[in-house]
């Protein structure tokens, strides 16, 4: 918020930073209705939604290269400060990749942008082991909906029943992928425990468990 005053006020638009964290705040709870309803919106309407509650007519009075320059520092800081990246990952991906598998991401985001994830996922050296990558923001849906797993599968040419998703939630993750008609590997440390038709077909504590538990689904 603090670059937000610093690009605002270069545009002559005088907007302190304690009112422009207010409106981060209060953007939440515009995303947090989208998303309620497991749909989502570009990185654009974050910015509009945080501009619009510190003045309601504040956005109509940016700039289309000033917005951009919003959306550029609202998408900043994971570069900044990277997330941290399972160390098996790799290796997982590129025995599967080595095998013969069609690689893909389905992905919701929060405040970070595809465009950036897409390009933390090629500084660690992983991006490029994905034929395609589907985030929430670009596609206006967001997992548990089966739509954004449909929307993967045929873009890569496959069916439900020949795909398997591999995630870390329960209801994101485990229930949508089974809604989509795929099977389902849990990515946890915490014992099995029985879910019902939502039981998946298989866990792992890391991602470098992957191949292996993709070769006893195989069997």
């Amino acid at each position: 918020m603090t670059d937000f005053e610093t690009i605002l006020g270069a545009a002559g638009l005088r907007v302190r930073a304690t009112a422009l964290e207010r409106g981060y705040e209060e953007s939440g709870v515009f995303l947090s209705r989208v998303w309620s309803r497991n749909r989502d919106v570009p990185v654009t309407e974050h910015v509009r939604a945080i501009l619009a509650a510190v003045d309601a007519g504040l956005p109509r009075r940016v700039s289309g290269e000033t917005m951009a320059m919003l959306v550029e520092a609202y998408a900043r800081p994971a570069l900044l400060v990277p997330p941290a990246v399972d160390e098996s990952a790799r290796g997982a991906l590129e025995a599967l990749a080595a095998r013969g598998y069609t690689l893909a991401i389905v992905s919701n985001i929060m405040r970070t942008p595809g465009v950036t994830l897409r390009k933390l996922l090629e500084r660690f050296g992983l991006l490029g082991y994905f034929r395609h990558t589907t985030f929430s923001d670009e596609v206006g849906v967001r997992k548990p909906d089966p739509e954004i797993f449909a929307l993967t599968l045929r873009a890569v040419g496959a069916g439900p029943e020949s795909a398997v998703h591999v995630g870390d939630d329960e209801v994101l993750d485990i229930q949508g992928a089974r809604s989509a008609g795929m099977r389902v590997i849990h990515v946890t440390s915490d014992p099995p425990r029985a879910l019902g038709p939502w039981r998946p077909d298989g866990a792992i504590p890391q991602l470098g468990g992957l191949p292996d538990a993709i070769t006893q689904l195989e069997s």
